[in-house]
């Protein structure tokens, strides 16, 4: 089979190796449909463990089962989690699945034509794919997941019937795919969003997506939300990780207000923060990384009702041979929003 291995962003190369086969516990599947996260062309993030075969926002077809595996059949469509907590140490008991101290298995990367599930995975990391989620579609599960906990962490709330509740002011700085989900998630929850970015083409996205105020990112940011908004953001979502949409992020806050670090700088960055004025101002902020199961079905849920639609950020669909122009559109980030491969297809 053909597996493209990652060296680095400009060294991506397609390699021919064994197709594996499944052990008692595990099963073989072909990959439909892979997506390229932004998080795949982070050098510093990714280097430490190449070569390597990334993607881990897949969608494929069971092909083979072990001889124990009787939960899944050839044919079943899935999606599966890159990683599973255990669900049952002290950080999985308090919620943070993302940093279960038992992790030990995870998803062969899905950027190959067919990977090898771990017996875990199998048994608590697959989902079957309800018939009207297409592979494509399901490459958004596991970022869709990680938005979900981010804006639940955030207290990013749906306007409850009944209830005379003002919604609240939600600002996204970056408008990759990440921040375009934090869009729709957040007008599916009533909120008003204002979205900053430094790319026109983005802030069109965003502006189809549903953002009631777009800002160009190179103008005066604070002043155009207070103008555009009547004051300050109740949340800011980073999804950017440049030192200037940190800088952003704590200008344009509100009093009481929370931030999220959905993305950061890299690790040799040093980050001021103003501690004083938030302290005064009561300014929350938070980190919020990857998801966890209540996270997926959630999203599952979220894409199967059509409350977010997700066919719309799709802007390139490409065969494994095509992985490096994927990795370039991704990495350089200005004319693409989600680039998915389909690894099967010639």
């Amino acid at each position: 089979m053909k597996a493209a291995y990652w060296y680095n962003n400009k060294d991506i190369r397609i390699e021919e190796v064994p197709t594996p086969k499944p052990g008692p516990r595990e099963m073989l599947v072909k990959v439909i449909s892979c997506g390229i996260c932004g998080s795949d062309t982070v050098e510093w993030y990714r280097l430490p463990r190449a070569p390597l075969v990334q993607g881990h926002e897949i969608g494929a077809e069971v092909v083979a089962l072990g001889a124990s595996v009787n939960k899944y059949k050839s044919g079943d469509r899935v999606f599966i989690a890159p990683k599973v907590p255990c669900g049952k140490c002290f950080y999985c008991a308090n919620g943070h699945y993302p940093q279960c101290s038992e992790v030990k298995e995870r998803l062969p990367g899905g950027f190959a034509e067919y990977i090898l599930v771990p017996e875990i995975l199998v048994e608590r990391g697959t989902y079957l794919l309800p018939e009207n989620i297409t592979y494509d579609q399901s490459t958004f599960i596991e970022p869709l997941a990680c938005v979900v906990r981010a804006q639940r962490l955030a207290g990013v709330h749906p306007v409850v019937a009944n209830v005379v509740k003002k919604g609240q002011s939600v600002m996204v700085i970056g408008c990759g795919m990440s921040g375009l989900l934090h869009i729709k998630l957040a007008k599916a929850a009533g909120c008003k969003v204002i979205a900053a970015d430094i790319n026109k083409m983005k802030l069109e996205f965003a502006a189809r997506m549903g953002a009631d105020v777009v800002i160009d990112a190179k103008n005066n940011v604070p002043e155009r939300l207070v103008v555009e908004n009547g004051k300050k953001a109740d949340v800011v979502f980073l999804c950017a990780s440049a030192d200037s949409a940190v800088k952003q992020a704590w200008e344009c806050v509100d009093k009481g207000g929370v931030i999220v670090l959905f993305a950061v700088p890299g690790p040799d960055k040093k980050v001021v923060v103003p501690i004083n004025d938030f302290w005064m101002k009561e300014i929350t902020i938070i980190t919020s990384y990857y998801c966890g199961p209540p996270d997926i079905t959630c999203a599952m849920e979220l894409i199967e009702s059509g409350e977010i639609v997700v066919d719309d950020l799709i802007t390139h669909r490409l065969p494994l041979t095509d992985i490096a122009y994927g990795f370039q559109l991704v990495a350089d980030g200005r004319n693409s929003i989600k680039v998915i491969i389909n690894p099967n297809k010639h």
